[in-house]
């Protein structure tokens, strides 16, 4: 140990008569870092969040899309599965979906594909459908 220090080292703590004591917690949390540049990590983990490119599909994959678009068109309510594409709202790309119901219609003049419970999927953005069940539907 050090000789300057020895004549204080075994003194009381000092308490101060103005201020009242803080907690180790309160102390601590003077000393922690702030927010100086409030927003920016939600900023890095926007940019850091992956997305989807919209798909290219081929000549056989849009042919093969439109066979079973026909033939969901000529079923009574089928419950089918359908993967699309949903654009990001903040940037470029977007990410696939798959949404499972009983097809009311094909809505060719609004290009959608409209489900019993009132869901609407753009034609244009559908990438693959597939019947899960062909037999007629029923409400309950």
């Amino acid at each position: 140990m050090s000789e300057q220090y020895k004549d204080i080292i075994d003194l009381p703590h000092h308490r101060s008569d103005k201020h009242p004591h803080m907690s180790s917690y309160e102390r601590a949390a003077q000393f922690s870092p702030f927010a100086a540049l409030t927003g920016f990590d939600d900023e890095i983990d926007e940019a850091a969040r992956l997305t989807d490119c919209r798909p290219e599909l081929t000549e056989d994959e849009l042919n093969s899309l439109d066979a079973a678009i026909q033939r969901i068109s000529e079923l009574d309510k089928p419950l089918i599965a359908v993967t699309y594409f949903v654009p990001d709202v903040n940037k470029s790309g977007g990410a696939y979906r798959v949404y499972t119901g009983n097809l009311r219609f094909l809505d060719f003049g609004e290009g959608k594909l409209k489900f019993v419970d009132d869901t609407a999927i753009p034609l244009d953005d559908v990438v693959d459908v597939r019947v899960i069940d062909d037999t007629t539907f029923h409400d309950k």
